[in-house]
């Protein structure tokens, strides 16, 4: 499938949090009917209080922003000025990219590089040169793999609860 051009991206907001819940709940599900639990488990994450709650804080005290096609939310991300607490932050101003979903009913319509190329944007607006993310590093890196195709190198790695592999990946995106 191609790109979406009908997409607009806007800012978003803690009356976002069903809607955020709601995508990654789907991705869940595409991702468990894969047999891909080692991500996030099998359990949706509207049914968790502790993701309930790290998607309330990210949006409250987070730049969140909600892709949408049709007036219809199909991805996210927020942006905050470091990593969450499990990662040292950069030692220099940085954007950090989390809580990143789309829509896996219209995977491979570049939403997420969408959201991606706005973040990008976003932290060149605010004079900030570095731009990090990280992710699951798991199975077969497919994830890795995207943020690579989206102009992110990978720098660290490092292991979360209960031994997640994780990627630390960045863009350097002001001289």
């Amino acid at each position: 499938m191609g790109a979406m051009t009908d997409i607009t991206i806007r800012a978003g907001g803690p009356a976002d949090i069903p809607a955020v819940l709601g995508l990654f709940d789907g991705a869940m599900e595409w991702l468990v009917a894969q047999g891909r639990t080692g991500q996030w488990g099998t359990e949706p994450w509207s049914t968790s209080q502790g993701t309930v709650d790290i998607v309330t804080h990210y949006l409250a005290k987070g730049q969140p922003f909600v892709a949408e096609a049709g007036g219809v939310p199909v991805g996210t991300l927020t942006l905050t000025e470091g990593p969450g607490p499990y990662l040292p932050p950069a030692g220099e101003p940085e954007r950090y990219v989390h809580l990143l979903v789309t829509d896996r009913r219209l995977k491979g319509r570049g939403i997420g590089g969408a959201l991606l190329a706005h973040a990008v944007e976003e932290t060149r607006r605010a004079g900030v040169a570095l731009l990090r993310v990280d992710c699951y590093a798991g199975d077969d890196r497919k994830l890795v793999a995207f943020y690579e195709r989206n102009g992110f190198t990978p720098t660290e790695t490092y292991t979360g609860e209960d031994g997640w592999p994780g990627q630390v990946l960045a863009r350097r995106v002001l001289p």
